[in-house]
């Protein structure tokens, strides 16, 4: 055990001998011994940098391609967009890596300023007035919305389009366990949202996704009457890009808004870390979760930034909180407001028309090939999903060999999901196309696929 603590052995027998004891193992006595490290730990001999280097790269050989070599046309909630050198050079900066949680505001006004700035675009992204700060990510970011739902009507029952990413959905049921909340999911027909199949009456949140993870644009106005009816929350988890051309939360009537901030300035990055979007109207303030930074003045007149309008339950009273989240994910949250900073109204705008653009002709290209079908009629953004007629996992692995990431099986993202799609899911590839894939790349694309599917 002493071969892997910071102390010197004169320091540990310094420590037993404070508390009267003469041994390690009387120290940890108190652990199961089931749970406790009893052999060591079964590692090689240290090596230096040079051959650690050296081993890594004889690893990646292995690989089936690099990846600065594969082109990328995955999403399904993580997306490849371009990351501008001035965000990576600002984001990077030693102010924005190393500032800590920003609990006194008269030494850290940089880091809250960043914050609040962070606030203002997501309220304009959202068009909700309220944001808070940022959370871990979209899932959790659910999670709090369908908590502040219950805090609001004092119910359990949450009604979630099985639209909503599956990963979202999977992680709000994982935190049912302990906080009762009654997950009643519905199914999707021709690609959107059955509401007429459930029964939505003392439903607390009526949750959609917009688009949904299969890509499809449903039009809101029906999952919104539902929450006006039976007196629940609206909470609308909406792909903050399309907000470029689109609709926002706000826009649909949505009373809580959710959504994914990686594809602002976060790479992909092996699946983190990401960057939880949430915003709120006005009348739930008090029970947004984490913080908030607003802006005052200081005793000489100064404009100034404090962390504010914390319901003091969330630090101190914890059994009372609606929320227990705490803080927030500020280098995500500061990065992304660089990359929206950096590209205004226009470039977001710009970005969202070329993901449309390139989608579709995407599409209408794949659906060109025998055997490959759209999974639904209904229309998309950046993302579809097509039958590809033979089984989608083999088909991208096949796609590897040529240097193409060839997008997400359906039926490995949506395992245990109830969803109501024409034909066997094993065959369904859901794919993505983004500002960064050229027409050169999507051609090709259509060439590498039609391969995969024995054309």
């Amino acid at each position: 055990m002493a071969d892997y603590l910071p102390h010197t052995s004169a320091e540990i027998d310094e420590m037993l001998s404070f508390l009267g004891m003469d041994s390690l193992d009387q120290l940890f006595a108190h652990i199961p011994p089931a749970v406790r490290l009893s052999q060591g730990l079964d590692l090689p001999e240290g090596m230096s940098e040079p051959d650690v280097a050296a081993l890594f790269t004889q690893y990646t050989s292995a690989n089936r391609a690099k990846a600065s070599e594969m082109t990328c046309f995955a999403g399904a909630g993580v997306y490849d967009h371009e990351v501008p050198a001035v965000v990576k050079m600002l984001a990077g900066r030693s102010e924005f890596v190393t500032a800590y949680t920003p609990y006194q505001p008269e030494v850290a006004q940089g880091v809250l300023q960043a914050i609040f700035e962070y606030q203002t675009l997501i309220a304009r992204l959202s068009g909700l007035p309220i944001p808070n700060a940022s959370l871990y990510d979209a899932a959790t970011a659910l999670v709090e919305a369908l908590n502040m739902a219950h805090g609001a009507t004092a119910r359990q029952r949450m009604v979630i389009s099985a639209g909503v990413h599956p990963h979202w959905r999977e992680v709000a049921k994982t935190f049912a366990r302990g906080t009762g909340h009654d997950i009643v999911e519905v199914a999707l027909k021709d690609g959107r949202t059955d509401w007429g199949s459930v029964d939505c009456t003392n439903a607390a949140a009526i949750v959609a996704s917009y688009p949904n993870y299969l890509g499809v644009l449903e039009d809101m106005s029906e999952a919104k009457a539902l929450a006006v009816a039976n007196e629940a929350l609206f909470v609308l988890g909406a792909d903050p890009v399309a907000a470029g051309v689109l609709k926002t939360a706000g826009q649909w009537g949505a009373d809580i808004f959710v959504g994914e901030g990686q594809p602002f300035g976060t790479p992909l990055a092996f699946g983190g870390p990401f960057l939880g979007l949430f915003a709120c109207t006005t009348e739930q303030t008090r029970r947004l979760p984490g913080r908030i930074v607003g802006e005052t003045v200081d005793s000489n007149g100064r404009r100034s930034f404090v962390t504010t309008l914390r319901a003091r339950e969330q630090d101190i009273r914890r059994e009372k909180a609606t929320s227990n989240v705490c803080t927030n994910q500020t280098l995500m949250a500061v990065t992304a407001a660089i990359q929206l900073g950096w590209l205004g109204t226009r470039g977001l705008r710009e970005v969202a028309t070329r993901c449309a653009q390139g989608a579709h002709y995407l599409f209408d290209e794949l659906v060109r090939i025998d055997g490959v079908r759209a999974v639904s009629t209904q229309p998309f953004f950046r993302e579809f999903a097509v039958h590809l007629g033979r089984d989608a996992s083999a088909a991208l692995l096949t796609m590897t060999d040529d240097g193409v990431l060839g997008g997400v099986s359906v039926a490995a993202l949506a395992s245990g999901s109830d969803l109501s799609i024409e034909g066997d899911l094993d065959d369904v590839l859901l794919v993505t196309v983004t500002e960064r894939r050229t027409k050169e790349e999507i051609d090709r694309y259509v060439e590498v696929l039609r391969k995969a599917v024995g054309q």
